[in-house]
């Protein structure tokens, strides 16, 4: 009798919890928190399939510069050596000169991206504050800037630099036209008149940032007297360090990263290490008469991670800036 009292009164327990308000709002709970498990689940899953599809070539371009011949060749050695060397380091440095290259190579690209972002930065900053005539359309060309594939204009940029000789000034001054192939001023000439490499996307940037911020701070600016430069200088353009920062990297990791212009316009291999590392294997099988074409890709994959590491410094010094810029500037994809 105890028992059977005891099951009725557990049953008329469970059926007043479930006809009461805590049982439905438990019941809500439980959904909500199993729906939220589930969405974690697959976007952990997502965020994991992507991370290996952008991370597994990086990987395997550091494992495999470690790899020694033997290594290279075991069916048994995937990614982690079983007799890992650092002699593909210590070759490719010399080979490629790399610290000077390096060095070279980085204040080229620096000089390019501050040339660039002050420029970008005040066409942007015209296009945004600014109406004059044809305002729409050049900035639709700007627009055609960004999508244009380069290789369509690749043919006329030769001639131009080949043969440079603008409103015919050279002709006036100094006797005809002047070839600027094999060096870096054609990159110069481009970056400062806006049209360098990937300018039409940091002019966007620039657009849609300070298209983002009140026009009050200009206004207070000009009731104190101030005159547009200085608005510009000391005003808007500190405002606008996220855009900066953001325009900087880009700027400075495609110039570092560049090979079609520089091959377009036959920039010495002293002032671009990507043009070295593309020729690299053959510097090996030359200097160091390695013509295995197994072990040529290791010592490669080495100077494509030596390569890497100034770009990726730079990249993590600059990571909460540069995605801040990026979220303001209302960049997507």
């Amino acid at each position: 009798m105890e028992q059977t009292t005891q099951k009725k009164s557990i049953m008329e327990r469970w059926e007043e919890y479930k006809n009461s308000p805590r049982y439905r709002n438990d019941k809500k709970g439980f959904a909500a928190g199993a729906k939220r498990f589930i969405l974690s689940f697959f976007r952990f899953l997502i965020i994991i399939g992507i991370s290996y599809v952008i991370l597994a070539p990086v990987i395997s371009i550091v494992a495999h510069s470690f790899f020694s011949n033997t290594d290279a060749y075991s069916p048994m050695v995937y990614l982690i050596p079983q007799n890992p060397t650092t002699i593909r380091y210590e070759t490719v440095i010399t080979r490629l000169d790399y610290f000077n290259s390096c060095f070279s190579t980085l204040i080229y690209s620096i000089l390019l991206m501050l040339v660039q972002v002050v420029v970008c930065s005040m066409v942007g900053y015209g296009f945004a504050r600014f109406d004059f005539p044809l305002k729409k359309v050049f900035f639709a060309c700007v627009v055609v800037m960004i999508v244009i594939p380069t290789h369509t204009i690749m043919l006329p940029l030769y001639m131009t630099f080949k043969n440079f000789d603008p409103l015919k000034l050279m002709t006036l001054f100094a006797g005809g036209p002047i070839n600027l192939m094999s060096s870096t001023k054609p990159m110069y000439v481009m970056t400062a008149l806006g049209c360098g490499l990937r300018s039409g996307l940091y002019i966007y940037i620039f657009n849609q940032f300070f298209r983002g911020l009140p026009k009050e701070i200009e206004e207070a600016a000009f009731v104190d007297g101030a005159g547009v430069w200085y608005t510009y200088f000391r005003i808007m353009l500190i405002n606008a360090v996220p855009a900066v920062i953001t325009v900087a990297v880009f700027s400075l990791v495609w110039q570092y990263n560049d090979t079609f212009y520089s091959n377009l316009f036959l920039v010495p291999a002293e002032q671009n290490i990507g043009k070295r590392i593309s020729t690299l294997a053959a510097v090996i099988a030359n200097a160091d008469k390695i013509l295995d074409p197994t072990i040529q890709q290791l010592y490669v994959d080495a100077g494509i991670v030596l390569t890497m590491i100034p770009v990726v410094l730079i990249y993590i010094f600059l990571q909460r800036y540069f995605i801040e810029g990026v979220e303001r500037s209302g960049i997507v994809g």
